[in-house]
This record gives structure tokens, sequence and C-alpha cells, in this order.
């Protein structure tokens, strides 16, 4: 696997091969992330997988300084599964060097869920983005479907910019006890561990009452804020039954379907997840 640390580096590496798959990441690499590797790698050859904790996306009272890191396990776990390109930039000054004053604000899909608990957080994932897409140049970039709002954003941004990358968007990989795999999952102690699935637990709750013909939006929220509050260490950011492509809240589920989300607090790690309902 070669490394680039300047984005020179890496173009001079990207020239080699016709076909490119990009796996952007924060590093501290799980299998979810593993996943999406080797999916780049089936599909288009040669994979690039980019580990970069982007500063632009965190506030000030959020976890950047703390967020965990282990670059030589996650190159290590690259090499293993034939990734072909690491892009580490050696600095945020790689990213955002002296004088960048550019920011990219996407409208509508932004305003609700984590765009309203964390402001100006997506402008921050929109601009790295769409960097690091030109930057890699790739024939497709892979997502997660945990991160289903950013997969929304993601697909705006190239749709509204006309960049010639498909978004492929992968099922959400989970522990054997359904937890959403996430690098946050770390920050858990053992008793918050088990208290996380009650995160799965709501999300299921609701799609079972969906699976029995239930199509109240608002019941299908009530479903899982009564789950939830059933964990003594939950504290509940949000829930939501939205339409899968706006993020708008629905009234009734209809046939395009609904995108169940969750933002819940279990001691000071925030943990996100997800079901797609009738797709």
């Amino acid at each position: 696997m070669e490394i680039a640390r300047s984005i020179a580096e890496f173009r001079a590496l990207r020239a080699t091969v016709p076909t490119l798959g990009l796996v952007p990441t924060m590093g501290f690499l799980h299998e979810g992330h593993l996943s999406l590797v080797r999916r780049a790698r089936s599909e288009c050859g040669a994979a690039a997988a980019t580990i970069f904790v982007n500063p632009t996306q965190f506030a000030a009272n959020e976890d950047f300084s703390s967020y965990p890191r282990a670059l030589e396990r996650d190159l290590d776990l690259l090499r293993a599964e034939g990734c072909a390109f690491a892009f580490v930039p050696s600095g945020p000054e790689v990213m955002y060097p002296a004088g960048f004053d550019t920011r990219i604000e996407i409208g509508g899909v932004t305003g609700m869920l984590e765009g309203a608990v964390r402001p100006g957080h997506f402008d921050g994932v929109a601009t790295v983005v769409a960097k690091l897409l030109n930057i890699t140049q790739p024939t497709r970039a892979y997502f997660g479907q945990k991160d289903a709002q950013q997969c929304v954003v993601v697909r705006k941004l190239v749709r509204d910019l006309d960049m010639p990358v498909e978004i492929v968007v992968c099922r959400t990989v989970r522990t054997e006890d359904g937890l959403a795999m996430s690098s946050r999952n770390a920050y858990l102690s053992p008793p918050e561990r088990q208290a996380a699935l009650v995160v799965i637990r709501a999300l299921r709750a609701a799609e079972a009452d969906f699976t029995a013909g239930q199509r109240d939006a608002g019941a299908l929220r009530a479903t899982m804020r009564e789950v939830l509050s059933g964990e003594a260490l939950a504290a509940i950011d949000y829930v939501s039954a939205a339409h899968p492509e706006t993020l708008a809240e629905l009234d009734e589920v209809g046939a395009e379907g609904a995108l169940l989300s969750l933002a819940v607090r279990i001691g000071k790690t925030r943990l996100l997840d997800n079901l797609v309902l009738g797709l």
C-alpha cells in the first residue's frame, strides 16, 4: 500500500490506476470501514482510503482533541484488506493551508436532525468531502448508512455541483448483539456498552410496528421514545421518522418509506443509528 502525505503525492498515485474506489474516514477503523474498502476494491479494482480527523466539523465543545486515533493500526488494517493507497495528510495545513477561506453550505437537508443539534457541522462535512473528492478523483466513493443524514448531504453535494463520482451507500455493519459499529463506541464503559443496546431495540420496535401495519409516523416516534425511556443511562437528543430523501418529518409513512433515526447520549458518548422502512 502506498501512503501519500500530500495532495501532490496522492495525485501522482491516482494517475497510475484507471478506476478508483474511495473510502473517506476519520480513522480508528472498524469492520464497518473495512467492509467499505472491500466493496470498493471489488467494484473498482483499486481502493483508496483517506484518514483525516477534520477539525471544521467539530464544534468548540465537541471531542476533536480526544477523538480516538490509532494511525499505525489503521494502516495495518488497510494493508491487510489490499487497499492500494492511503491519503493521510501530514497535518491540517495540508487540507486548510494559510489563507483558506472557503466553505460549502448545503440547504434544506442540513437544517434538521444533526444539523439542528450541531450548527455548522455539515458545512464542515460538505467542505472536506468536496476537497477529498477533488483531490482523489474517485470513480465511486463509499459511505456507511449509519450516518444517514451525512449520506443524504453528500449525495446532494455531488448532484448539485455536478461532480463526476458515484456515491455508494452501504448497509450499516453491526456487532452480533446489534450495536452499530462506530469509532466512538470505544468511549463506552462496559455498563454503558450494555445500555447502548437500547438504541437498536428502539429502532426495531418501531420497525415491528410498521411491519404490523402502523403508518402513523408520530406513533412510530412515540414507540422509539418509550423504549429509550426504559434505559436510565440513555438521554435522548432526538427521534425522527422522516422522508428518506428530504429528511422532513412525516405525518404518515407513504410509498416512499421513511428513515427512522435517533441520537442518544449514553454517559458522555453520543450514539447515532437508523433504519430505513418500506424501501
